[in-house]
């Protein structure tokens, strides 16, 4: 099996892949018509990618089974054209989300303190004590999550040894328990600080903009999906409060970014980015974006998952799905099967283990028009017998039963059960 890496990954990665008797290729800036025929020419079967896109037409080229994703996001894979091809779709979430955690928090309290005009001063020769003495203080203030993932409950775990209230929403739901407190969520416990001690509250809202409405700092940690595009918008920022702190960790493309120039301009809002619009597509190239040059608007370079931690937790991922599929055939974390079969019935077949049977079956099942939608063989112990379970697309009539039944001696017995 040969594996074409398109992106900066870690040795131990490609070693591990390696020790698998794997035909690695490690090409780093391949991107676009040069990724495509860099598949045209090795023939590769696996793809691992970070933050390149892979298109259509680059799918199109390859003679491609799997595509890894060494992160947790998907949506710069061409997912559909993926799937009309057979092409498995992989994916290593939660690895990185103690570092996004981590920059999304840094970024809170650079707003807090203000600390890169901080720096900025003291390199240009200035001392200004007086201005920058002057900040609010994160304990005792709510947090908005936007998003309770893995990356979300990260955040507030953080959250909570800051001392700070929770506000709670996420487009897949909440499972609240006892005292209106996320059943998923650590135990919270009450924290001292300096002055007198809190009970942290977290309250979870049906939707964003209840959020944005009852917050101090909104952050944001949704996947980009149809749904969330565009989540953020003019009504979110609306109903923040005037001088409240805006961060993105998540996806440019989840913020309506022009709205929130808007909320800059006229609310005051303190900002701090590590996504945008319109992201280049090499490591080092110019940037231009009016919004990171407004006052009080911080931003970093896309780095959220960039430690040396997440990587090494994503490389030993990306092996896992590897081996697996090498191993065993299946993938580890597939993005891309159907979720709700068409199947309508199953065809439960007893048989005798010999060669032939599922032939036998396949093969009058199309002589009918029926689809077979999926299979799974289950062997007897001995190994003399198993349990030909075939999920179909429409009721296989009687006749076509008689004729499996009827038509291999190593057929024992024949049933139709409705699914839909």
């Amino acid at each position: 099996m040969k594996v074409l890496i398109a992106d900066r990954f870690e040795a131990g990665g490609i070693d591990a892949l390696e020790a698998l008797g794997l035909d690695v290729l490690y090409q780093p800036d391949v991107k676009d018509a040069a990724l495509a025929e860099a598949l045209a020419s090795s023939k590769a079967d696996v793809l691992v990618v970070r933050s390149t896109k892979v298109t259509d037409a680059i799918l199109e080229a390859g003679t491609l089974s799997l595509v890894v994703r060494a992160g947790a996001g998907f949506d710069t894979i061409d997912v559909r054209g993926a799937s009309r091809r057979g092409i498995y779709v992989s994916n290593c979430p939660g690895k990185n989300s103690v570092a996004v955690a981590e920059l999304a928090f840094g970024l809170i309290l650079a707003l807090d303190r203000r600390i890169p005009d901080n720096v900025a001063e003291l390199r240009a020769g200035r001392w200004n004590k007086k201005e920058y003495s002057q900040s609010r203080g994160l304990y005792g203030r709510t947090l908005g999550l936007l998003g309770f993932g893995s990356i979300g409950q990260e955040m507030a775990r953080r959250a909570q040894a800051f001392g700070m209230h929770l506000a709670v929403w996420s487009e897949i739901g909440v499972k609240v328990g006892r005292d209106g407190v996320p059943a998923d969520l650590p135990v919270l416990v009450p924290l001292r600080g300096a002055g007198s001690p809190i009970d942290p509250v977290v309250t979870v809202y049906g939707t964003p903009a209840e959020v944005a409405g009852h917050c101090d700092i909104l952050s944001v940690h949704v996947a980009l999906n149809e749904q969330t595009r565009g989540l953020v918008n003019a009504d979110v920022f609306s109903r923040m409060k005037p001088g409240a702190y805006f961060v993105n960790t998540a996806r440019g493309e989840v913020v309506d970014y022009k709205a929130l120039e808007a909320a800059v301009k006229e609310k005051g809002l303190r900002v701090a980015l590590d996504v945008y619009a319109k992201e280049p597509a090499t490591p080092a190239a110019d940037f231009v974006d009016p919004l990171v040059n407004l006052p009080g608007v911080y931003g970093t370079h896309h780095i959220g998952a960039s430690t040396e931690q997440a990587q090494e937790a994503i490389a030993a991922e990306t092996v896992h799905i590897i081996r697996t599929y090498l191993e065993t055939g299946r993938v580890p974390n597939v993005v891309n099967l159907s979720r709700k079969t068409p199947a309508t019935h199953v065809l439960v077949t007893r048989h005798q283990d010999r060669p032939g049977v599922l032939a036998h079956i396949f093969e009058r099942l199309r002589e009918a028009g029926i689809n077979v939608e999926e299979t799974e063989n289950i062997i007897f112990a001995d190994a003399e017998a198993a349990v030909a379970r075939i999920s179909v697309k429409g009721e296989p009539p009687p006749s076509v039963v008689a004729a499996i039944k009827s038509g291999n001696p190593h057929v024992l017995d024949v049933h139709v059960v409705a699914v839909n």
